[in-house]
């Protein structure tokens, strides 16, 4: 062996000692059962925590008109001022406050005007008059324009016969004393107060209201329109006056009397500020163990009220100690007994889960994730903002991200995990928004659309899409409730677009950290394993140019292997991929594989066998450092290194059989994979040198592999493809497999291997299939191709 062959076996010897080294440890954090009861006990302690560190009624999103799902009564004895029972208290006292009026004089001094407007007149047109007089059957036409100009100045009808009759019926001087004695009556009756009758409200139906005087507001009685006008009749008509002159001068003066009652906004607004400042704030007691919201009601205003102060006190208060101790005692039960529930679950339904801590660390992380998640969101709720916006504090138990979890669990292990994860979840986001059923209900709703739409996801869109559909769900059952709740629009709104933003929220979070997730626990989602399908992956591009013969060959163990994998159970796209990479080491040497010489000779001519073994098992550990170098999935890594399990490296250690003992066994040259001539027993070869490392296949579609990857090189030696043919290589295969003990540690059962069998030679058969010989002397009457 060559000093840079023996460095490198050296080097390589060096690496598997720390790889051994480390694979021990990973191994104990594996299997280890203190491990397991670490998880156990970090994962109670932290659900705890998160969901009972500061946690207590009063921080439960309460809005009033809503359904109450708890009840929720006083921790501590406590006293507020009740803003609504003082709102209704200052209702009532407004309500005893009458109003202020006062009384208006325009109406009286603008009809005084016009009426001494007019006697100025006819006194004028009296002098002038011969005799001083007017005769009864006309009136000049300057007194006539006069008393059309009276009648215009206001919202005066006066009757031309009556001022006829006043005119010509009385001598002037007795006519101004009437007219005097008249103003003086309605000056009194404008003193008084007229009202237009809406004061007949009264108690007692009398008219008494409160008027603002000269000194200040008093209390009298104000007479109706129709008293004033008696009072005006019944003044008039007294004395040695004539009916018809006093008939005409009531008529005349009526025209004066309007109701002067008007209301004073500001002699009021001062009143009732007055008796408000005198109004002292209603308070509150509440003792302790006082209910303050009872289930299944709705909750009022006023008891909203005295939550809100609760939550106050209780954030002022250092004395409900004993209560905070309680509760977390209960809560600690709770988790411990969801979690005791959530291993027998795993423990009875995915005993794989339960026996590898990498999978428990995972559910709890995420579970733990989840919980802190819905929280925090919880949390908000404290803060100022919502606490004085019911309307958007109703939004928080709706965005909280709860599928967080089933989604993660869903894509990376199963969906049986995922759903009882769900549950999990579910619980406690209802426990942290105060044991609320509907909540706990939709969120389970949301989480399992989400599980089942992600089934077999094999696109990042599509995570967004299953969580946009669980989103969809919360949104639609928070409209539906909310109608059964009579809230309002907006509010129904608010609470639709929250859910619907949650969901695509959960999305884009469980699309962002799944590749975090995938190397922290060294998971593979069929996402990452579609995006490796790509044939311009550096090590697939590389493998075409350099190893073209490897890379067909793989495409041929890829296909098998996908087949096979379907009929089994397995994951036909793991155990594709694995499939396409299994050989990537090849590309480091490939002349020295059969595959890739086309033609050339062979340099394991010039070797002897155990250099030419150590070269062809080298293409395992050179394959294992590509993929790390890479960043390939775990799964691809172990596919590498057990494909070949400890398989013995036939051909060479035939020749060197040969070579020691002198037998003259005929061999294929460059063929790895011919088996031992019968009866040839090694005496004193080590079969050590000769066999690969392995480990043996592990799981199932690292099994279906290694057959998939002898059936299809052995394959390569027949010389007439048919079924009888093909059966017998295959079964001769997996028989010296079993024989050599390479699928002892794999979970195959002897029945899937009948339906590995069998799909290796349905696929086989296909791609083997025979074509027409054509004619050579004429192509153009040679049939279609088969």
């Amino acid at each position: 062996m060559s000093l840079l062959n023996q460095l490198r076996t050296l080097l390589g010897h060096r690496r598997q000692r720390r790889t051994a080294e480390s694979g021990v440890f990973l191994t104990f954090l594996e299997n280890s059962r203190l491990v397991t009861a670490g998880i156990f006990l970090c994962t109670v302690a932290a659900i705890v925590v998160i969901s009972s560190a500061g946690l207590n009624p009063s921080h439960l999103p309460v809005q009033p008109n809503q359904l109450a799902t708890t009840r929720i009564v006083a921790a501590l004895p406590f006293t507020y001022e009740s803003a609504s029972r003082t709102a209704a208290a200052r209702e009532q006292v407004l309500d005893r406050v009458p109003p202020v009026y006062k009384l208006d004089q325009a109406p009286l001094q603008k009809f005084e005007a016009g009426l001494r407007e007019l006697q100025s007149r006819v006194a004028d047109a009296e002098r002038l008059a011969p005799d001083g007089a007017f005769t009864t059957s006309e009136l000049p036409v300057d007194l006539v324009a006069a008393f059309e100009a009276f009648n215009a100045s206001g919202p005066y009808h006066a009757g031309a016969e009556d001022f006829k009759l006043l005119v010509t019926g009385v001598n002037p001087d007795t006519r101004a004393v009437l007219f005097e004695s008249g103003l003086d009556i309605l000056r009194q009756i404008y003193a008084d107060g007229v009202h237009d009758g809406s004061l007949t409200a009264m108690p007692g139906n009398i008219p008494v209201t409160q008027v603002m005087g000269p000194g200040g507001v008093g209390v009298r009685r104000i007479q109706s329109l129709e008293e004033a006008l008696t009072y005006l009749r019944l003044n008039l008509s007294g004395g040695d006056v004539p009916r018809p002159i006093a008939g005409a001068l009531f008529r005349f003066l009526r025209l004066g009397v309007t109701p002067n009652l008007v209301f004073d906004r500001e002699a009021t607004a001062e009143r009732e500020r007055a008796a408000l400042d005198r109004l002292q704030p209603v308070m509150v007691d509440v003792a302790r163990g006082e209910p303050i919201i009872e289930p299944g009601t709705r909750v009022s205003d006023e008891q909203y009220e005295m939550f809100m102060a609760h939550r106050r006190a209780l954030r002022a208060s250092t004395d409900n100690q004993l209560d905070e101790d309680l509760r977390l005692f209960g809560r600690i039960l709770l988790v411990l007994a969801m979690v005791l529930a959530s291993v027998f679950y795993v423990r009875l339904e995915d005993r794989e889960t339960f026996q590898s801590n990498t999978r428990l660390g995972l559910l709890a992380l995420v579970v733990i994730l989840n919980i802190a998640l819905v929280r925090a969101v919880s949390s908000l709720g404290e803060l100022d903002f919502f606490a004085a916006n019911t309307d958007w504090a109703s939004t928080l138990p709706y965005i909280a991200p709860s599928a967080f979890a089933p989604l993660i669990v869903a894509i990376l292990i199963d969906a049986g995990s995922a759903i009882f994860m769900a549950l999990f979840i579910s619980i406690f986001t209802g426990v942290i928004y105060g044991n609320r059923l509907d909540l706990l209900v939709v969120t389970f709703l949301a989480s399992t659309v989400a599980i089942f739409t992600a089934q077999d996801v094999r696109k990042r869109s599509r995570v967004v899409r299953a969580a946009g559909l669980g989103g969809l769900a919360i949104a639609t059952f928070a409209l539906l409730v909310g109608v059964a709740d009579k809230l309002p629009a907006p509010t129904l709104l608010m609470q639709f677009g929250a859910g619907l933003a949650s969901g695509v929220l959960t999305g884009i979070m469980v699309v962002g950290l799944l590749p975090v997730f995938e190397s922290l626990f060294k998971r593979t989602t069929n996402i990452t394993l579609l995006e490796l399908t790509d044939y311009n992956h550096p090590l697939l591009r590389r493998m075409q140019l350099e190893a073209p013969g490897t890379y067909h060959h793989s495409l041929v163990v890829a296909q098998l292997s996908e087949n096979a994998a379907g009929a089994v159970g397995a994951n036909p796209l793991l155990a594709r991929v694995c499939a396409l990479y299994h050989d990537i080491g090849k590309t480091v040497k490939p002349e020295y594989f059969i595959e890739n010489q086309r033609g050339r000779g062979n340099p394991h001519d010039d070797n002897n066998p155990s250099l030419s073994a150590l070269i062809i098992k080298s293409h395992v550990k050179e394959g294992v450092d590509l993929a790390r170098q890479h960043r390939l999935p775990r799964p691809i890594i172990d596919v590498i290194q057990q494909h070949h399990g400890t398989s013995l490296i036939r051909y060479f250690y035939h020749r060197e059989v040969t070579r020691t003992h002198g037998t003259g066994t005929p061999f294929r040259r460059g063929d790895t994979k011919d088996p031992l001539p019968p009866g040839l027993v090694p005496a004193e070869v080590s079969e050590t040198t000769y066999r690969y490392d392995g480990p043996r296949p592990q799981f199932k579609e690292s099994a279906i592999i290694s057959l998939a990857d002898g059936v299809e090189a052995a394959s390569r030696r027949l010389r007439r493809v048919t079924p009888q043919h093909l059966n017998e290589l295959i079964e001769s295969i997996v028989r010296e497999r079993i024989e050599d003990q390479q699928l002892d540690e794999s979970p195959l059962t002897f029945s899937e291997l009948s339906a590995v069998k069998e799909s290796f030679a349905h696929t086989m058969l296909n791609m083997l299939h025979s074509r027409v010989d054509y004619p050579e002397d004429d192509a153009s009457t040679a049939p279609a191709k088969a």
